[in-house]
């Protein structure tokens, strides 16, 4: 399987269960592992959370370095790897490089690791 970016897949109108409730499939653990290897990294997650925390839910690369004693090269690695894991989108505007945080690909991680006490089916009708 390619390590490119791929988002959790799963059968339309449905949402990955979460993993209380029933086993994933080998290509959804795969998607999951990618995701939270991403954010396995303390830097990657520092990243994701200055991103998602800045005013309108996006930042420019230059404002994501400030305060994160690393260098550009290291950080645009950083970003790369949240990138390819699902997690963050980018837009090149002028000279700049603009990250957001991908809302479904967090709220998916929350629905898979979420015990849903309810028991109640995650597929929309």
């Amino acid at each position: 399987m390619s390590k490119s970016r791929r988002p959790l897949t799963v059968a339309p109108g449905c949402d990955v269960a979460p993993l209380v409730r029933e086993p994933l499939s080998a290509d959804a653990a795969v998607d999951l592992a990618a995701m939270l290897k991403a954010l396995s990294d303390p830097v990657r997650l520092r990243l994701l959370s200055v991103i998602a925390s800045h005013s309108g839910r996006e930042a420019c690369v230059c404002d994501i370095s400030t305060g994160i004693d690393l260098s550009q090269p290291t950080i645009s690695h950083h970003l790369k790897v949240l990138r390819t894991a699902g997690l963050l989108d980018s837009e090149r505007r002028g000279s700049w490089v603009y990250y957001r945080v991908i809302p479904e690909a967090l709220q998916q991680l929350s629905r898979v690791l979420g015990a849903d006490s309810q028991g109640a089916s995650t597929c929309t009708p």
